[in-house]
């Protein structure tokens, strides 16, 4: 599986117009000329991290059933051990492309910076 950075992934980077569901968001695409790079930035991040700990959620609920069989056996430390690796693994997942919450997160969060942005320049304007 080949990944790309959010920003990317929805079309983005050198004027190519994102899409949304399949389709030219020209609203988006107005929306990221009005934010900074950092902005952006700093969106992709906060997104990512987003589904990073929903996905932690998810990936904990399928695993809270699960007893202490295997190598490990069913000591305390399984249980802190297993928290950390549905950690670790949701981290993974996100960062390699996720299951598109971060996609959307990042389209909106992007949405609201562009949002305030104008705002702003209207009052100073």
């Amino acid at each position: 599986m080949q990944t790309a950075p959010i920003g990317s992934a929805l079309g983005a980077a050198a004027g190519k117009i994102p899409t949304y569901a399949g389709r030219p968001d020209y609203d988006f695409a107005a929306a990221l000329s009005k934010v900074s790079p950092e902005v952006k930035a700093k969106a992709q991040t906060q997104a990512q991290n987003f589904e990073g700990m929903f996905l932690n959620s998810m990936f904990s609920e399928m695993t809270n059933g699960v007893k202490g069989e295997g190598p490990f056996g069913s000591t305390l430390g399984t249980g802190i051990w297993r928290s950390m690796q549905i950690e670790q693994y949701s981290k993974s997942f996100a960062k390699a492309g996720g299951i598109g919450v971060a996609k959307q997160v990042y389209r909106t969060l992007i949405m609201q910076q562009a949002k305030t942005a104008g705002q702003i320049q209207e009052k100073h304007a």
